[in-house]
């Protein structure tokens, strides 16, 4: 049987153990990077740019940017960021089936049936969720032109949220 996700005291932990198993994964595969976000340069660019829009993400969110592990692990907000996709269970798996829509990686799929457990565990979230969601997310993916492994959005802080998002055919939701 199930648990509600609300029988786990702390879901924290589970998810830094998640993200130190990605990033031992990236270095054993060598896929790990220097640091790419520095929030403090972010913070620093004119409003509705890519990059002050990400650093306004984190700060809202009040989330600190991933600076270890692979390309994909550091650059995950700035999917949030230009797809606009929550950060909640239901907005995280939008970004993995959209990720998936872009390139197929193993660790998207992996991380996508980890978030639809927690999904169906959680009334809350089951009453929002729809497969409908989750398609539009990987079609919207599909039709873009963005690659998750190569994709530099350092040389891109600078332009205009909307500019990026055409950049990469990203269509609003």
């Amino acid at each position: 049987m199930m648990q509600p996700l609300t029988a786990y005291p702390n879901p924290a932990p589970h998810l830094q153990q998640v993200l130190d198993l990605l990033d031992r994964f990236a270095q054993a595969q060598g896929r790990d990077v220097p640091q790419i976000v520095e929030i403090q340069r972010l913070c620093f660019l004119p409003t509705g740019t890519f990059g002050k829009t990400w650093a306004d993400f984190l700060n809202e969110h009040n989330f600190k940017p991933f600076t270890t592990g692979s390309r994909r692990k550091q650059l995950h907000d700035g999917v949030h960021v230009i797809t606009g996709y929550g950060t909640d269970f239901i907005g995280e798996a939008e970004v993995q089936a959209f990720l998936l829509g872009t390139k197929f990686s193993i660790t998207n799929l992996m991380l996508g049936l980890g978030l639809l457990r927690v999904i169906h565990r959680d009334l809350n979230s089951r009453q929002e969720f729809t497969w409908d969601r989750l398609w539009q997310a990987y079609q919207r993916g599909c039709h873009s032109h963005l690659d998750p492994d190569t994709w530099q959005p350092e040389l891109l802080w600078h332009l205009h949220l909307t500019d990026v998002q055409g950049l990469f055919s990203i269509i609003k939701n």
